[in-house]
């Protein structure tokens, strides 16, 4: 789930992941002392933030005005040490906007205080790569005191959050197979100043809820598009807005800083939040997941990124998910991927210690098993050496205690960071393992006769069938994909009548560190038969992007959703596909990437569809379009379809 540049030491070449530029590797931020390659080092990208569409021409960033006073009133919390403080990589993937609010209104404004406005701006400018003069604030389309949320119109209990299975039946207002010809742009929304969109959106009280790049939290009027109200998290809304049908009904979401919100759903108050994990580098991508009054929330970081300075002490983050009281956000339990903490094992050959065990952090939205009273969650790699049984993944834990029932591992020896990117970073453990997580939630399909199997989708192209019945033995399983360290199976499969539906990505993208046979890619939707343990059809997307689209994939990163009859998929080439569930033949489909006027009479252009996948609900498809990260489109659309009147 990371994006790849390259970057050198002395004359030797390597790859280096990062999020937004170069900050993950570069000596203003880490100390590594790396270098970008130039452009006619074979292979390799400029040393450009390639998707700061916002940028300046601001030069070498360690030229800028703004880095010396981040070294000297910033750096010494944010390098990775200080808890709470999130470390440069994160602070990097915030907007200009939100980061000078924090420093003159918000969290910061004491450390802030003997700065002037236009060094806050310095710095702002400096940690994101874009100009401050973008905070200039859009007007919206508010809601006329007419347009009232629907009480009747109950939250659609489907999806992530409620059930990963990502199947909308009709009575949720599923569109079906019959229907799907026929759907049909209704509005769009342009998110301000954004290059992806990534937050599942949801669907109640005839409303659309959805989180942006750069914090805020809208609600929709389903059927003109109008803005209810907004909510200002503290960074980006990766996760999806989970809805309650309580007495005061809730929006519950999370931000990449790790902070959880719960806000009224009808008026966008807050009513409670709290920071999920205290490490510098935690943060919130896979969705909450609700069972009555109870919450659990999955844990992960990108620990693996400052571990790319052979000084960074590497690692300390473990993976959790944590249990709280939907009401108040009080605490019941948390359960850590990795029982023990982490200490001192040895050291690396420049003297760097090495702490272990490491890693295992939760992608995905949790899976609830009422019958079994348990959650199953999948876990992704150990960041340092030595790699233990907790990584590669799943596990079972009882809901009512947070211990663990059984776990099963995929795939063993996989200890990697961003240091094994890197030729003969110390900080790359031996293993250097295929980073192969279960970064997509695991499914409880139900079979004939009253019979449960889990499905399980994993990065290298495998989908594993488990027993939930005997500590997730494995049943069988099914190859699909090739895999590659952005999947294989990525972020979420879809299940249907004893069918998972298995997104493929595949990617073709030497850039990432990874050179794997193109002729072995599969990129598309695959349908596998749980009873009958074999694949009913395959569906592989031909390369429609041209020499143009540099960034353009015919892969499918993001979650896949089911309706009646029907299978949605958001392709990395901007195309949102519907798939026949018999037989895979295409319905229907819709390129996102062009250029639409939205309800907010801004100008907005979708781009890769990865992440959070089509939401299917209330007789509408409501899909989020730009993923300028991973060497992806970018794209800052929202768009809603709906049936002829």
């Amino acid at each position: 789930m990371l994006l790849t540049n390259f970057v050198k030491t002395g004359a030797k070449v390597a790859g280096c992941i990062f999020l937004i530029s170069f900050a993950a590797c570069g000596d203003q931020t880490s100390g590594a002392g790396l270098e970008p390659i130039s452009s006619t080092d074979s292979g390799a990208l400029d040393s450009t933030d390639d998707f700061q569409a916002t940028s300046g021409d601001f030069g070498p960033r360690e030229e800028m005005p703004g880095a010396g006073l981040y070294a000297q009133h910033c750096s010494s919390c944010h390098n990775g040490t200080v808890p709470k403080a999130p470390h440069f990589s994160w602070l990097e993937m915030m907007t200009p906007a939100v980061m000078l609010k924090s420093l003159e209104e918000g969290i910061m404004r004491a450390q802030a205080s003997s700065l002037t406005q236009q060094q806050r701006r310095d710095v702002v400018e400096y940690i994101t790569r874009a100009s401050a003069d973008t905070l200039v604030e859009q007007p919206l389309p508010m809601c006329r005191k007419d347009v009232a949320f629907s009480r009747a119109s109950k939250p659609t209990r489907v999806g992530w959050g409620h059930d990963t299975s990502r199947f909308t039946p009709a009575s949720d207002g599923g569109i079906s197979a019959e229907q799907t010809p026929q759907l049909e742009l209704k509005w769009s929304f342009a998110y301000p100043g954004a290059l992806r969109a990534r937050s599942q959106p949801a669907v109640g009280w005839g409303a659309i809820y959805t989180g942006s790049q750069d914090g805020t939290v809208y609600a929709f009027d389903l059927e003109s598009g109008c803005v209810h109200w907004t909510f200002a998290a503290a960074a980006e809304v990766r996760t999806a807005v989970v809805l309650t049908d309580t007495e005061t009904p809730l929006a519950i979401f999370g931000d990449i800083l790790a902070k959880l919100y719960a806000v009224n759903a009808l008026t966008g108050e807050l009513v409670w939040s709290l920071k999920a994990d205290d490490h510098p580098a935690a943060t919130l991508t896979g969705s909450p997941s609700l069972l009555d009054d109870k919450l659990f929330v999955p844990i992960s970081s990108l620990e693996v990124i400052p571990a790319a300075d052979p000084q960074y002490v590497c690692c300390t983050f473990r993976g959790s998910v944590l249990a709280l009281n939907v009401a108040d956000g009080s605490e019941l339990w948390r359960h850590y991927t990795i029982p023990e903490e982490p200490k001192v094992t040895g050291k690396t050959s420049v003297g760097t210690a090495i702490m272990a065990p490491s890693g295992a952090p939760v992608w995905s939205s949790p899976t609830v098993d009422r019958v079994r009273n348990r959650l199953y969650v999948g876990s992704g790699e150990n960041y340092s050496t030595p790699a233990d049984g907790n990584s590669d993944a799943v596990i079972a834990i009882d809901i009512t205690s947070g211990e663990r029932v059984w776990q099963r591992q995929s795939t063993a020896g996989d200890a990697w960071n961003v240091a094994c990117m890197m030729e003969d970073n110390p900080n790359c453990p031996p293993e250097r393992g295929p980073d192969f997580d279960h970064g997509s939630s695991i499914l409880l399909v139900d079979l004939p006769k009253g019979k449960q199997v889990l499905a399980a989708g994993h990065k290298n192209g495998t989908v594993f069938a488990l027993d939930p019945d005997a500590q997730g033995k494995v049943l069988w399983s099914r190859k699909v994909g090739r895999g590659s360290i952005q999947g294989g199976v990525h972020f979420g499969m879809s299940a249907q009548d004893a069918v998972v539906y298995a997104p493929i990505n595949d990617m073709n993208d030497t850039r990432n560190g990874q050179f794997l046979d193109p002729e072995q890619a599969r990129p598309g939707v695959h349908a596998i038969d749980m009873v009958e343990q074999t694949v009913m059809w395959n569906r592989v997307q031909k390369d429609v992007c041209g020499p143009d689209r540099e960034f353009c994939d015919p892969g499918v990163s993001g979650a896949i959703t089911s309706g009646p009859g029907v299978v949605f998929a958001g392709h990395l080439d901007g195309f949102v596909r519907a798939y026949a569930q018999l037989n895979g033949e295409l319905l229907w489909e819709y390129n996102t990437a062009v250029e639409h006027e939205g309800v907010n009479s801004l100008v907005g252009k979708g781009g890769s569809i990865s992440g959070a996948g089509p939401t299917l609900a209330a007789d509408h498809l409501i899909v989020n379009s730009g993923y300028g990260l991973y060497f992806h489109e970018p794209g800052n659309l929202l768009l809603v379809f709906g049936l002829p009147d």
